[in-house]
């Protein structure tokens, strides 16, 4: 594979890790930050723009791996989008965690 295939998949496990907090919130009829909201990443949006925004991350997630020629019997390209996720969910974990805590306070 050549570089831009592992740039795809890293990009499309960051895309579908972003997916799964905005539409699961979405579908459970919850607010949730999102870039549309007012200031983006921090104020609440309503569930059905975090569904649409979910949506858009699964499909551009999806697009990603099949551009990446995504193959579950590669270790490295696994590893890839393994690795995107993480950050991206490390990255979420912080930025919500920080919108959270200071609408607690």
């Amino acid at each position: 594979m050549r570089w831009y295939h592992y740039l795809a998949l890293f990009f499309a496990g960051a895309a579908l890790v972003n997916f799964v907090p905005h539409f699961t919130n979405g579908i459970s009829g919850r607010p949730f930050p999102s870039p549309f909201a007012s200031p983006p990443g921090q104020g609440m949006s309503s569930p059905l723009v975090n569904v649409l925004w979910g949506g858009f991350n699964f499909v551009v997630g999806v697009i990603l791996l099949r551009t990446g020629r995504f193959d579950t019997t590669k270790l490295v390209a696994m590893a890839t989008v393994g690795i995107g996720g993480i950050l991206m969910a490390i990255m979420l974990a912080n930025a919500f965690g920080q919108v959270f805590a200071a609408a607690a306070h």
